[in-house]
Formats: structure tokens, sequence, C-alpha cells
């Protein structure tokens, strides 16, 4: 069967911002595999340091994740072209022979660029997120055969609400104002502003995507518009390549810290809700709403949320224990700990535990590492730590619900085949196998192990245990005894146990002597 959505994109040219990030490069993989008559995607990078655009393009083409498209089209990376270029920059950076270029060839747009960085301040995050986006719309209004425009926001953009539309909300400061004013603020004032101005969002990337889907519809009213707002995103689940993940930013991070036994506990709800949505979801997800927005021409600004709560629900809970069961399944290599951990919601229990578990640990262990003559580093490790699970709290903590109208809307305008080739629905994702592939993710694509080493991993989990069990029972021993000393009770149990104990291996002998 014919797919309408790659039959659209033939002969089209593409343009990507935000190319280099992981729901990026899935996106462009996306495109050069299942639309194979796209005639080009020109790619917004920032040269950086010695690195050109090109060079930084030339080194994303060279991954695991464009092996399938490599091997179904060897000459794919003729339609790959590098624009230097910064978001930070008036006119996005591009020089002016490339904008003609642009201004003339590109019909459809797809805007993913931002910070997500929780802890930014709030002048750089708005220069990213929201002026950004504003010279993003100023290139569209000169693009001549412009089509589709698709912007990538986030779900948690209104996530001071616990019910989320698929429309756009008010933020509580006009986006220009704010931009106006941060021009003359120096940065302690905008430090001491900075929580007054997001109000109930905790942190200036939620707000200044708040702002920025505003600026929208100030300023992209009448360009052919659409809004994508994906959760969480994750590891791919079913293409180009199953558990896919290239670096510690979102849940990969946190998991790899699980796996590696270094994070024991987390302050989180149990039951809350983690919305996370698998990457290549989103990817189709935004190549069928260009598609749609193409086609249809929607009057108002469609907005479409990419989240998994509200169809297929999947608990904190249940990842923490299904994360410790498949990395002993799939052991990390050199582990500090066995992998453990545990969501806890009470803040004084989360306390006592990050003083046991993560603290005290750390501290035992740089003066091991200053006995021995090397320098102490896991106390340090463990503040960065520290600092990435506060701006994580909140998303652990709280619960919310998102309306998915529009997405259904529009995976029913799809035919078969699209629906297949670009499904963004997660309802028949299995989740414990799709947590399984994603620790073995981590452990392939972010951490780059040798899964021909996984015995040696598992031997030295199995070491780790009964260096654990061995110093338990010391310290049980130890603890015993001094006990023993100090009161008569104690002692009388203690040879309570020992003569039972005593009596039983006598039994077994005399049981074992006498035979059937």
């Amino acid at each position: 069967m014919a797919s309408a959505i790659a039959d659209f994109y033939k002969d089209k040219n593409v343009f990507v911002t935000g190319a280099t990030g992981f729901l990026g490069k899935v996106l462009v993989e996306k495109l050069l595999r299942s639309c194979p008559e796209v005639e080009g995607i020109y790619l917004l990078i920032r040269p950086r340091g010695d690195q050109t655009a090109q060079e930084r393009l030339n080194k994303i083409v060279e991954c695991k994740l464009f092996d399938k498209v490599r091997h179904e089209q060897p000459t794919f990376h003729r339609k790959l072209h590098a624009i230097p270029g910064d978001m930070c920059e008036p006119a996005l950076g591009i020089s002016q022979s490339d904008e003609d270029m642009l201004v003339s060839k590109i019909h459809i747009v797809f805007h993913s660029a931002a910070t997500v960085r929780f802890d930014d301040p709030l002048k750089p995050s708005m220069q990213l997120n929201v002026v950004g986006t504003r010279y993003v719309i100023a290139l569209c209004h000169k693009l001549k055969h412009l089509q589709a425009f698709v912007h990538v926001s986030t779900a948690y953009a209104n996530c001071d609400r616990s019910y989320i539309e698929e429309v756009i909300y008010p933020p509580p400061v006009q986006p220009q104002k704010l931009i106006d004013a941060l021009e003359w603020m120096d940065d302690t004032m905008v430090t001491k502003l900075t929580p007054d101005l997001i109000g109930k969002r905790p942190n200036t990337y939620t707000f200044t995507k708040a702002c920025a889907e505003y600026l929208l519809t100030q300023e992209a009213a009448d360009l052919p518009l659409s809004i994508v707002r994906p959760s969480i995103i994750g590891a791919s689940w079913r293409e180009p390549l199953v558990g896919w993940c290239d670096n510690f930013n979102g849940p990969s991070g946190l998991f790899v810290a699980i796996g590696k036994g270094l994070l024991r506990t987390m302050r989180g709800e149990y039951n809350a809700y983690a919305d996370i949505i698998p990457v290549d979801l989103p990817a189709n997800l935004m190549i069928a709403v260009a598609w749609d927005t193409a086609v249809s021409r929607p009057e108002n600004i469609p907005v479409y949320n990419s989240t998994s709560g509200g169809v297929n629900p999947f608990r904190w809970g249940e990842i923490e224990g299904m994360l410790v069961t498949y990395f002993k399944k799939y052991p990390l290599d050199k582990p500090f700990r066995r992998p453990n951990c545990a969501f806890v919601s009470n803040s004084f229990m989360y306390q006592y535990w990050q003083i046991v578990s993560h603290k005290g640990p750390a501290y035992l262990y740089d003066i091991w590492l200053r006995m021995i003559g090397q320098k102490p580093r896991v106390v340090k490790m463990y503040n960065k730590l520290e600092r990435a699970l506060q701006s994580l709290d909140y998303f652990t903590s709280h619960h919310w619900e998102w309306s998915h109208d529009n997405a259904d809307a529009l995976m029913a305008k799809m035919g078969e085949e699209d629906k297949k080739i670009f499904k963004f629905d997660c309802r028949g994702l299995h989740w414990p196998t799709y947590m399984e592939n994603y620790v073995l993710g981590t452990k392939k694509y972010v951490l780059k192990e040798d899964m021909d080493q996984l015995p040696i991993a598992k031997a030295n989990l199995n070491k780790l245990r009964n260096i654990r069990w061995g110093f338990n029972t010391i310290l049980i021993v130890v603890f015993w005894r001094v006990l023993i000393a100090r009161t008569k009770i104690a002692r009388n149990i203690w040879h309570l146990v020992v003569s039972l104990c005593f009596k039983f291996l006598q039994y077994l002998r005399i049981s074992s002597t006498q035979g059937p």
C-alpha cells in the first residue's frame, strides 16, 4: 500500500533546528529512511570549538543510529546539508548566501532546538527558547514555499495545571515585556525576580517553553503552524534500533546511576505516573503533523500532546523494581555497588536514606582513596547527583493528565500503511519489555560496553554481593558482641541461639549416620 505521508515528502526540502539533539537525530533518520524521496534536509548546526558544522554532521551520521538507512540508501548523506548558525544569534547566525538558498528551497520546518537544562538562569533560557524561536519565525515568514512549520514544545510547559489540554495557555508574563526587561536587568536582579516570574512552575525551562508557545500565537498565527508537546523522552521503542539512546539527559542518566549502584534513593511518589514517551513516537508524530498541517491547513494552531500516562500508564514505583531486576540481569561494567533504588515521599526518610545510602558511603570511599594515595572524588560526584535529583523532584512527585484528542483525530486521518510506518500511539507498548531494552540500550549505546563481557560483569556483581553480605555479617556480630558485653539478657539470648544451633547440627549428624 502507498504511503500518503511519504508521497507528500517527495521532492520536498526540510529545515531542522536541534538536529544534533536526541529527538532531532531520530527525526532526521526517520525522514531519510521512511521518506526516501525527500529531496534534501538542511540542518542548523552550531560550530563547536575546532569543529565546523559540516564536521559535526559527519560525526553524527557515523553513529549506529544511521546503520539501517546506510544499508538501504548508501548515498543518503548527499541529502544532508549542514547550515552553520547559532540559535542565539540574530537571523540564527546564518550567512546571507545560506539564507537566500533556504528562502528559495525550504518547504517544511521542524524547530526542536532548545536548552533542556532545568537549572539554567532565566536570561540564557529566554534567549534560546523564546528569542531563538522568534528568529525561526522571522525566517519562516521569508520562505517562499513554506507548507508546514512544526514547533516542538514540552508537555510540561503548563505543569502548573493538573489537567493539560491541547490548547495554548497564556503565560503569567507577556513574552515581549519580559524580553525588554531582561535587556536592562543585571544578573543579580534577574536571579531575585525569577521565582516570582516563573510562579508555580518548577524551573526556567518549563516557563520559557510556555512563553515560546504564546509568542507563536502573537507572531506566527499567519503561518502553517502546529505544536508538538512530548513528555519525558526516553529510549526508542521499535526503530531504528530497539532501546537506542545516546546521552545522559532525561531518564537515561538516572537509569545509569541506578545501574552503577550510585543512586539508591529518590524523592518521588510511588504511584505517580512516569510519563515516559519513546523517542521514535514524537519523531513520527512530528512528521505526520507536518503532513496534516500542509494538507488540511487548519485555521487555528493545533497542539498535539505526545504523552503516555493517559493511554498506557506507567508508575515510578514500577520503574524502580524493573530497573533493579534488569540491571542485575545485564549488569554494567565496574559498578560502585549492586543496583538498588527506592522512591521515598517522606522528606525525613529521604534525608535519612541520603545520609545512609549516599553521603555516608561517599565520605568513607573518599577516605579510602586518600589512604591509598588517590584523589577523592566520590563526595563531589554525589553532590552533583544530588543537584540533578533536586531538579527532578517536582516531576517524580506530581501527577498530570493530558488530553490527546488532536493526536487521536490525526491518527484517524492516516491510512493503514501510514499508521504502521509513522506510529505515534503508545497503546501497544509493553512496559516491562521496553524497560529491559532500555537497560540494554544504556549499556550498549550510552556507555558503549561490550556485551561479550557480560559474564565478567555478572561475576563482579556477585563479588559485590558477597562483600556486602560479609560486611553486614561482621557488623551484626560486632554489634551483638558489644551488646552481649553490656547486658545479661543479651548474653542469655546469645547462649540460647548458640545452644540451639549446636543441637540442630548434632541432630543432623545423628540422622546422617543412622541412614534410611
